[in-house]
């Protein structure tokens, strides 16, 4: 009780891989030479396989919010438009970045903790055959929620449209056909399932795109992407890369090959799922339910009490970190990950302290029951390995 250790249970930044950790020591590599020029070609197509897509992948030194970005002024000119799903927090960002760009948005909104259907998409581009792009989150990290993202790929397939998915808290969570879906823009990020710190963006981008890209007139330079895959198909970045996480991230991704991309997802699913349960099992309300994700689960708090009380009592008891609700959520709602470097053992560890923290605060608590929940779905996922 007097040691605690720092641990990150936030839907990002998440826990470091210590490989990847290390390899960032290593940093003193000049990125207009011969050792960058090997190493950075075999990182992208790393990047590549690990996406499982046979279209260009580019990295940007940038939040994921610099490649959503890149997204919107790559591949639109002013005034076009594009559909938006909004279902919580980073859906809003959509909306503001096509407000930022001048497009015309047609914004399907849903409220926090529920998803826009497919239904809806494929109305919207029936009444709007004009629109250029789909732009939506795979997972909507402030709300716990997970969009239908082969559905929505196949809906724009058969238009003219862009189909652009955040999914900087979904690779590594879901499964993302992005070549058999049709989708032309995803957009990842370091921070996430990468499991190294913030810093680096990614972004895949079909031939569609690309071909959308000779006609776009929307202002970019530092976001420039043909110029980016112009200096990256001679193994090279277009301006001054972080060489210490290209470092970290060839480590990561070598990791991934390991376990395997569906792998990955698996673990997160199995976690979502075990996480959720352990919730119900102690009386708690999902926020979620109809559509949960599986990179976050967002929990409402129980009746009467500030979520920010239960964030508050992980760092002060355990130096354990969650996140508490965003914009109208704060306060009404708790969010736990499970991307990236996350096992069972921490979770069980998690829902202890859950547990604790509940009765800390007068909730009546059946101290186990919890991690019970958690312990017979991995005695039924693992334990037959």
């Amino acid at each position: 009780m007097h040691i605690k250790k720092q641990r990150l249970l936030t839907p990002g930044p998440t826990p470091l891989l210590p490989r990847a950790l290390h390899a960032m020591m290593a940093s003193d590599i000049h990125h207009r030479t011969q050792d960058f020029i090997r190493l950075y070609p075999t990182v992208l197509a790393d990047l590549k396989e690990v996406f499982g897509t046979q279209g260009d992948v580019l990295i940007t030194v940038s939040s994921g919010t610099g490649a959503l970005e890149a997204s919107v002024s790559n591949f639109f000119s002013e005034g076009d438009k594009v559909i938006i799903c909004s279902a919580g927090k980073f859906g809003e960002r959509w909306v503001d970045l096509a407000k930022a760009f001048r497009l015309n948005g047609v914004v399907l909104k849903a409220e926090y903790g529920d998803v826009v259907t497919p239904d809806r998409v494929k109305r919207a581009f029936a009444e709007n055959p004009d629109a250029k792009g789909l732009l939506f989150q795979a997972s909507e990290t402030s709300t716990g929620a997970a969009h239908d993202v082969q559905a929505f790929g196949e809906i724009c397939k058969g238009t003219d449209a862009l189909c652009i998915v955040d999914a900087i808290t979904g690779l590594g969570t879901m499964p993302l056909d992005i070549d058999g879906w049709g989708l032309d823009i995803i957009v990842g990020g370091s921070q996430k399932a990468f499991m190294i710190p913030p810093g680096l963006a990614f972004l895949s981008v079909s031939a569609k795109a690309w071909a959308r890209a000779e006609t776009a007139t929307l202002p970019r330079l530092y976001f420039d992407l043909k110029k980016e895959k112009k200096m990256a198909d001679k193994g090279e970045s277009a301006w001054t890369p972080n060489v210490s996480h290209i470092l970290a991230l060839a480590e990561a991704l070598k990791y991934i090959k390991e376990i395997g991309m569906d792998k990955l997802v698996e673990n997160a699913q199995l976690l979502a799922r075990a996480t959720r349960t352990a919730a119900t099992t102690l009386g708690l309300e999902l926020f979620a339910p109809n559509s949960p994700s599986s990179s976050v689960t967002a929990i409402k708090a129980p009746a009467g009490m500030d979520s920010g009380e239960i964030v508050k009592g992980f760092r002060n008891h355990f130096g354990s970190i969650i996140a508490n609700g965003q914009g109208t959520m704060k306060g009404q709602i708790f969010r736990i990950a499970h991307l990236g470097y996350f096992d069972f053992a921490d979770l069980f560890a998690m829902v202890a302290e859950l547990e604790l923290v509940l009765h800390s605060k007068g909730v009546p608590v059946e101290f186990g029951k919890g991690v019970a929940a958690v312990q017979k779905i991995y005695a039924e996922a693992a334990l037959k390995a």
